[in-house]
């Protein structure tokens, strides 16, 4: 089983209008789909690249409550389209960490400006929280630090992570451990 996501729902939140998918498929390509057998990284069989799912009447249900974070948050401007920064953003439902699927086309897109400056600032904004941003190239994630970024290595959706700030005179470090979750369920 691939240790990527799967698609993380987001069938309560609501479309901004004007942000259609329109020629964006990207989601058709990153994600895990076991409702058909579609592996993560790989286009859907049923997905015509920049034009749309032949099945769109009888989507599975994972892509019928699928809106990506992009279509759902104002605050992210245009460039955060999939299409055009090559990732899709989520929210993950199991631990509400914010999860970002990239194409492995382009596998460096999330190092670009003015992208991993934006992924840092998030992860900023929110470790305190206890909500993390992770990046997913294939099956290796990479935890956002706002001033590091940790490769955890193989991730899978149950696995948690826990994250200790070091202080010694001067400055700080993260200590991050992947702490490996119960898969009975998945």
């Amino acid at each position: 089983m691939p240790t990527a996501a799967p698609i993380a729902m987001n069938s309560d939140a609501r479309v901004i209008p004007g942000r259609e998918c329109g020629s964006c498929t990207l989601c058709c390509k990153v994600y895990n789909i076991p409702e058909i057998g579609k592996a993560a990284g790989k286009w859907c069989k049923h997905c015509t690249p920049g034009k749309g799912c032949a099945i769109h009447e009888s989507l599975p249900s994972q892509c019928a409550a699928f809106n990506c974070l992009w279509r759902t948050q104002e605050a992210l401007p245009p460039h955060w389209k999939p299409e055009q920064a090559k990732m899709v953003i989520t929210i993950f439902p199991l631990n509400g960490f914010i999860y970002v699927q990239v194409d492995p086309g382009a596998p460096s897109a999330w190092l670009k400006q003015p992208y991993h400056d934006q992924l840092r600032q998030w992860a900023k904004n929110n470790l305190e929280k206890g909500i993390h941003v992770i990046v997913f190239v294939k099956d290796i994630a990479t935890l956002i630090m706002p001033d590091q970024d940790v490769t955890l290595g193989l991730m899978k959706p149950t696995d948690g992570i826990s994250v200790r700030r070091n202080f010694a005179p001067g400055f700080s470090k993260y200590e991050v451990t992947l702490i490996p979750g119960d898969t009975a369920g998945l």
